[in-house]
């Protein structure tokens, strides 16, 4: 693996995360192009060293430079990484791909399911990137609000792989005494965690945005935990990462931070919004409402038992009622709390 006090590296998309991460390595010294899309945007952003439609108030630092030009962004890159909604995913990956020089490592920090083919990214990445099988490819998910770590404020995250070493890079690329940096082997787990906690985030923005209290609230994080695991679990995910950084941790944040997109879509649902006014006018994507999708359509595939996703999903597409999605949530049979795929194991030792 590259000496992480010599690194280059390139992050693809100049969106809030992109661009707290590339705050975060300039800070220490790695060199770092950012690319976005819009060749107006990176301009503006390059000169003004801040992304004010983003990540207001936060001044990027000297050694990081803000690009359009994809295939320049790209040369000599050691480390790649995407940050750009996974319905943009592929296609800039495909993109991308030619350029990307020979065994760069690939480190997505997408939160999200593909539409359509309820893909992870890192099968993206795969699939797009089989022409060149040496690159390493790594996930990293947590629960990081980019506000919050680009002030200084401490938190964690965890990095997974196939690829251990590549996994033991990331941790060194990224630790500081303000960012501590976890490994997982479990991608599979922690991806999913990352994609599928953004659904009970919805659901948490609409128990607040219902005035409903601390119990509500309790009861959807830990309830919602045992339904995105038991999916999780069936597509073959660990049970044990449900329980830690990616899973219950992002969780948490996520349902109880009004700086979550997705728990501010809830809430604007609650009160009373439609889902297309919502969306128009909310620059940044929130994942949840696309993993709804993809979840919904891979529970009724593999007989998996959602009532949180099924009722957001309605609350999203159908227009239910969120008043009388609590009603039918309340009112389902009663059943035990444990279940046996919480205390199984999916890995072959």
């Amino acid at each position: 693996m590259t000496n992480k006090n010599n690194s280059r590296t390139t992050i693809i998309g100049a969106g809030a995360w992109g661009t707290t991460l590339s705050w975060l390595l300039g800070n220490r010294g790695h060199s770092v192009t950012l690319w976005a899309r819009r060749p107006e945007f990176a301009a503006q952003v390059q000169q003004q060293r801040e992304n004010r439609k983003y990540l207001p108030g936060v001044v990027l630092p000297e050694a990081v430079t803000v690009t359009s030009d994809l295939p320049g962004a790209l040369a000599d890159a050691q480390t790649v990484i995407i940050a750009v909604p996974s319905h943009g995913f592929r296609d800039v990956v495909a993109r991308a791909a030619e350029h990307i020089p020979a065994e760069s490592l690939i480190l997505s920090v997408v939160k999200g399911l593909e539409r359509g083919t309820a893909m992870r990214m890192s099968q993206i990445l795969a699939e797009e990137l089989s022409a060149s099988p040496a690159h390493p490819i790594v996930v990293l998910s947590g629960p990081n609000l980019s506000g919050e770590i680009a002030r200084g404020m401490p938190a964690v995250s965890v990095t997974a792989s196939e690829n251990q070493d590549a996994a033991e890079y990331i941790q060194r690329l990224f630790s500081s005494d303000r960012f501590r940096i976890y490994r997982n082997y479990d991608i599979i787990g922690v991806e999913l965690c990352g994609a599928l906690k953004n659904i009970i985030a919805i659901a948490s923005g609409i128990s607040d945005g219902l005035g409903f209290g601390s119990n509500a609230k309790a009861a959807l994080i830990t309830r919602g935990l045992t339904e995105i695991g038991r999916l999780g679990v069936q597509l073959g995910a660990e049970p044990a990462t449900f329980w830690g950084i990616a899973g219950i941790g992002d969780l948490v944040t996520t349902c109880n931070s009004q700086l979550s997109r997705n728990w501010q879509v809830g809430r604007r649902l609650a009160n009373g919004e439609s889902l297309s006014a919502v969306q128009d006018s909310t620059p940044a994507v929130a994942e949840g409402i696309y993993t709804t999708l993809a979840a919904r359509e891979l529970s009724a595939k593999l007989g998996t038992e959602m009532p949180v996703t099924n009722t957001v999903y309605r609350i999203l597409f159908e227009g239910a009622s969120p008043t009388a999605e609590v009603g039918y949530l309340m009112s389902r049979p009663h059943k035990a709390e444990v279940e046996p795929w919480q205390t199984a194991s999916n890995r072959s030792e």
